[in-house]
């Protein structure tokens, strides 16, 4: 499983973020994009998938390997 952060459609709102900093950095400008390439552990899926659900940009996806 990986996250993909759609650039274009985040506007900074940080969600993902607080709830799966494991998974997610910010930019300079407070962005989001992903870490390690999108690469999401077996014990982070569930942290993972509320990060998708609590972008209100819906900007964030998860991608099967």
């Amino acid at each position: 499983m990986r996250v993909k952060v759609d650039n274009d459609k985040c506007q900074g709102h940080n969600r993902c973020y607080a709830v799966a900093r494991e998974l997610f950095d910010l930019d300079e400008y407070g962005y989001s994009h992903e870490k390690e390439d999108g690469a999401v552990p077996k014990e982070l899926e569930e942290k993972a998938r509320l990060a998708v659900a609590n972008c209100p940009e819906r900007a964030i996806k998860i991608v099967s390997d």
